[in-house]
């Protein structure tokens, strides 16, 4: 088993036990997502951390959006009961990259694959990918690659 989803696992039974339940049920529904990742395919398997890393930004991400939507169609309450679960599994990702980290390292990337036009903006989004190894999301590094390739 992996180690992060022993730490999510220990958590849970420790925000259970102290009756926090915003921290229970977010860490209940990361836990059931990663079930859910651990049994789909073929058969079923043990995640990695990278994995368990990758279904958390995904959930991360989710309360980020329904978030917005809640906030939008003015339902305050909702849009603070994502925002607070979203609160709860960024404790178990990386620190995101700023924008100026996040240039470096995607000029970094682009330099050493010597990236250069709009054909390469695939091959060039997998090396940046790659350098920024999970700590900024998807659409913050294909803007920095858009924008670095001048596209």
């Amino acid at each position: 088993m992996s180690t992060l989803k022993d730490r999510l696992t220990a958590d849970m039974r420790a925000a259970l036990k102290a009756r926090d339940e915003l921290t229970t049920s977010t860490l209940r529904m990361a836990l059931a997502a990663v079930g859910n990742a651990e049994v789909a395919g073929k058969a079923k398997r043990e995640l990695t951390d990278d994995e368990v890393l990758a279904v958390l930004t995904k959930e991360a991400k989710k309360r980020r959006e329904a978030a917005t939507a809640f906030a939008d169609a003015g339902r305050a309450e909702q849009a603070t009961k994502e925002t607070s679960e979203g609160e709860v599994l960024e404790r178990y990702l990386p620190k995101q990259l700023s924008d100026d980290e996040l240039a470096e390292l995607v000029a970094g990337a682009l330099a050493a694959g010597g990236f250069t036009g709009k054909a390469q903006m695939g091959p060039a989004m997998k090396a940046a990918q790659t350098a920024v190894a999970g700590r900024a999301e998807g659409g913050r590094v294909a803007a920095e690659v858009r924008r670095q390739l001048g596209l």
